[in-house]
This record gives C-alpha cells, structure tokens and sequence, in this order.
C-alpha cells in the first residue's frame, strides 16, 4: 500500500484539471502542463481534488501508483506556483552572466560556456556567483541545472566549481609535508 499514493492531490482555487485522450491536463495562473497517463494507474477527477489509484492488483500498477500522484502533484505545483533551483559559483574568476537567451560562464576554461535556456525556463543572475534556474516543469528545471553543473563540479579541496545552494561539499585535506 502507497502511503503517497493513497493521498488525493488537492487542487486549488484558480486551477482546472481535466482527462481526455490518455492525457491529463492541469491549467493555472502559471499556464498549462500535461502528463501522459500510465496504463497501469486509474485517475479521478472530483470535489477539487485529483485521486490516482492502481488499476489491478499487479506488482507493476503498485509500483506505478506513487510515481504517478508525484508527478500529478508536481503539476499542480508547477502551473501554481512553480519550481526553482538556486546554483552558487565558487572559484577565482568564476563568474555567471545572462546575455539575452544565454546564459555564459566562465569557469576557468580557455573559452567561455554559453548554454542556451530552453522555452519555458527563466534563468537569472542576481550575481556574477548566483544563477537561479525557474520555471513550471520540475524535470525541465532540475535539468538544465544538473547541465550547468556538470561544466564545473565542486572539487573536494578548495570547494571550487559550480553547486546547489545549501549542498555540502566535503572537503578533504591537502597533502602533508
């Protein structure tokens, strides 16, 4: 038994959910998400709330079954009120600036690392070692973070590189003479 999945997703005021063709779609103040529906998963719309429940007794729906109120869950959230991750640069002349719909980095290369923010993401940069990542998809969002990370990861030294706000590096110490 799902101790998530037993749980209804509540919907709040200002948003409207519906099912047609397979596709759950949820539209807020935000705008409008979708989510392909699994086969193994009956979902309900009623009395301001959105229930998922496994549609047999077989492993696969149980297993399916809270997976999927997460992902309904995080549709809910994302067109209310968003997600957002917040990414700090560490590092002497490290630094992180917006350039229309790029975002470029220098992270000690002999070039600097220009990413393109997909539609939908905001990127900004409060500060030359501050990027914050925002938007209504959860996965769109802990993405395009995960890929302006991975250009810089965290040395365990001197903590230098790109990481998540309030991430614990652990540091190691140096050689001994």
């Amino acid at each position: 038994m799902s101790r998530i999945g037993k749980r209804p997703v509540a919907i709040p005021s200002g948003v409207t959910a519906n099912i047609a063709d397979g596709i759950l779609s949820v539209k807020g103040p935000k705008g409008t998400l979708s989510l392909k529906l699994a086969d193994n998963v009956s979902y309900e719309v009623k009395d301001d709330a959105i229930s998922v429940q496994p549609a047999n007794d077989t492993k696969k729906a149980r297993s399916f079954w809270g997976m999927q109120r997460t992902m309904v869950q995080n549709l809910v959230t994302g067109v209310t009120d968003g997600f957002s991750k917040r990414l700090e640069i560490n590092g002497v002349g490290y630094r992180a600036n917006m350039q229309g719909k790029k975002l470029k980095l220098q992270l000690g290369f002999s070039h600097d690392v220009e990413i393109d923010v997909p539609e939908g993401l905001d990127v900004k940069t409060p500060d030359q070692t501050t990027v914050e990542v925002s938007g209504m998809d959860k996965q769109k969002v802990g993405q395009l973070a995960a890929e302006i990370r991975r250009w810089r990861k965290p040395e365990p030294y001197k903590g230098k590189g790109v990481k998540y706000a309030g991430e614990y590096i652990f540091r190691k110490e140096g050689k001994k003479k």
